[in-house]
């Protein structure tokens, strides 16, 4: 996939069958290596840490610890990783915790074979890769937190995260709460794709985040998408 070789990646699963045929299938592409398996939070943990792996493909719902609340130990374990949930599971607050922990991606298992290695390619991009089944869902999920900060006693309201981005950046992350690629935000905006990077560079290290998903969620919060 690139100079470096193929992505490396770890699969997270409970199911072995599933896990297997997912390893299978990743095999089949060269651009990707499987270099380990586990089947708990623990083991995920450990093996992370061994490996170092490019990319983690995790499942929630597992037994002991889930998914999404192993997330902040596995990207100690293996800090240059990204991970994409790969899950059955449909509810927005699962998608929303996720993102929150650091998932750079929330992929549901019924997704074909192809959407699975373009959301990876497009992972390794810096890319969002949401679903599109849960994007609606993403909104309503914050819109909700939002209703629920609203209730009860008046609280003191923080600066927002926004403030030190200029004109610019905000049309920018506007672009990437679309889902757009850089490509996509620099034809909207007129501008050329190697300045819409340095943008995004500056946006992600203002808003203090790892991944365009990340920085999506904080301008759904924020009322940017």
């Amino acid at each position: 996939m690139s100079a470096a070789g193929p992505v490396r990646i770890l699969v997270v699963d409970d199911h072995s069958l599933f896990r297997r045929g997912v390893m299978a299938l990743l095999g089949l592409d060269p651009d990707f290596q499987v270099v380990g398996d586990a089947g708990d939070a623990g083991e995920a943990q450990r093996r992370a840490r061994e490996l170092q792996p490019d990319l983690i493909l995790l499942d929630n719902h597992m037994p002991g610890v889930n998914g999404v609340d192993a997330l902040p130990a596995l990207r100690e374990a293996a800090p240059a990783a990204r991970v994409i949930m790969l899950t059955v599971s449909e509810d927005e607050q699962d998608l929303a915790a996720a993102l929150r922990n650091g998932a750079c991606g929330y992929l549901l298992k019924t997704a074909e074979g192809e959407v699975l290695a373009a959301a990876i390619r497009r992972a390794m991009r810096g890319e969002s890769v949401v679903a599109e089944e849960m994007t609606g869902k993403l909104v309503a999920a914050f819109r909700g937190a939002q209703a629920g900060a609203g209730a009860g006693e008046p609280a003191a309201v923080p600066a927002s995260p926004l403030d030190p981005l200029s004109p610019r950046e905000r049309e920018i992350l506007r672009g990437i709460a679309r889902g757009e690629s850089n490509k996509e935000i620099g034809r909207t905006l007129g501008i050329a794709e190697t300045t819409v990077k340095i943008h995004v560079q500056h946006v992600l290290r203002k808003l203090d985040v790892a991944s365009r998903v990340q920085a999506a969620v904080i301008a759904t919060e924020h009322g940017l998408g």
